[in-house]
């Protein structure tokens, strides 16, 4: 299915604009309100047969009432711009140059949230939604906080998608799955003292310098294993004590464990134990505060398994015929991302879900990030055939 129409007109321009409305829309996390209201005031005009703001400030809309529901995410939230002078356009101009659109945001994720609002749209306008519900949610606070804007919607609106598609950038290519995360401090022990006398104190610093090189082993152990490989960076140290002139008391080190299937919650724990076994260390999980534009506070523990949906269920077999009715050919490959998204919600809670959307995902978060209009396009008509497959 190529027709990109609703009610008989052609919509790739329109498409087209509406992604660059967004990628002009500057919404840092925790700065989200406008484009969440812009979001919403779009779904109506499009003939959605509901759209809310939740609790927490997502945006989701609906169109159809059948049985079956099938949910694309896209989260709207974007980081920080930092060194805009390097750009080669200002980074919230939303220009398209030589068929790419630029901007912040451009590939995380305002491209694949335009192309799924529009499929939903489409969908309803070409009749194509008899025994199915389907959602398209405009999600905030993902790029800290990943899956909690999904677990509050599920919760409060009192609805479960059957099927979960999340847009992230993957190239246009299916993606059945990504790494696990868990974000770990470690805090060490020692004794205050005058740095004239260091010997009637215990210097945390120096007791958290074998686990410092622990971590470095165990990263080494695991880059020796075959992919796909799991990874342990310690991104951040630092410590506490009187002054600048005293044994530091405390130091503490922020870990970010990157897991592949198969590696459970146990293992984890166990590889921790036995980083600071012997030295008077305490870890935990390295919980965030963050709130919400509504005022909603977040409290976020970033503990998330690995996961991956088979090529033979029916979602992926949804996504591999889309795919080979739009480009008129078999998927030369699958991916399997790095990263951590707001799929860890769904999964979490057992509901089969795929990644797909356009833009290519090693441009996210860089300067001069662009993503190719064609993309875009081609993953609106991929998100309305699978509609009709499911």
């Amino acid at each position: 299915m190529n027709k990109l129409e609703i009610m008989g007109k052609d919509i790739r321009k329109d498409l087209q604009l509406f992604a660059q409305e967004l990628v002009r829309i500057k919404s840092t996390s925790g700065n989200e309100e406008t484009i969440i209201r812009f979001i919403a005031s779009k779904m109506k005009a499009l003939g959605y047969d509901e759209v809310v703001i939740d609790g927490f400030g997502n945006v989701v809309g609906r169109v159809g009432s059948g049985e079956k529901a099938v949910m694309f995410d896209s989260h709207v939230d974007t980081v920080e711009v930092k060194g805009a002078e390097l750009w080669k356009v200002p980074p919230f101009s939303g220009e398209i140059i030589d068929g790419w659109l630029w901007g912040r945001g451009s590939v995380d994720m305002k491209s694949g949230a335009a192309a799924s609002i529009y499929a939903a749209a489409i969908a309803k306008s070409q009749g194509l939604l008899e025994g199915k519900r389907v959602y398209v949610s405009c999600t905030i606070f993902e790029e800290d906080c990943d899956g909690e804007n999904l677990k509050h919607m599920f919760k409060e609106l009192q609805f479960r998608p059957d099927f979960f598609v999340t847009c992230e950038p993957s190239g246009n290519i299916i993606t059945t799955g990504h790494k696990g995360k868990a974000q770990i401090v470690i805090k060490t022990q020692g004794v205050s003292a005058h740095g004239s006398a260091p010997e009637k104190g215990v210097n945390a610093i120096y007791e958290m310098a074998e686990i410092i090189n622990r971590v470095e082993k165990t990263n080494l152990e695991l880059m020796t294993k075959a992919a796909p490989k799991g990874t342990m960076v310690m991104s951040r140290i630092s410590s506490t004590g009187a002054s600048l002139n005293a044994v530091p008391s405390e130091c503490e080190v922020y870990l970010d464990r990157r897991m592949v299937v198969g590696e459970t919650e146990e293992i984890i724990k166990n590889e921790i134990e036995k980083i600071i076994k012997g030295k008077n260390a305490t870890w935990e999980i390295g919980t965030l505060h963050r709130k919400t534009w509504t005022g909603m506070d977040i409290t976020y523990e970033p503990f998330h398994l690995a996961w991956e949906i088979s090529l033979d269920h029916k979602l992926t077999k949804a996504f591999i015929d889309s795919y080979k009715e739009v480009f008129g050919t078999e998927p030369e490959k699958y991916d399997f991302w790095d990263f951590s998204t707001n799929a860890v919600a769904t999964v979490s809670m057992g509901i089969p879900t795929i990644g797909f959307g356009p833009g290519e995902y090693k441009l996210a978060h860089m300067t001069n990030e662009r993503c190719e209009i064609s993309q875009i396009i081609d993953s609106c008509s991929i998100y309305t055939n699978v509609i009709t497959k499911l």
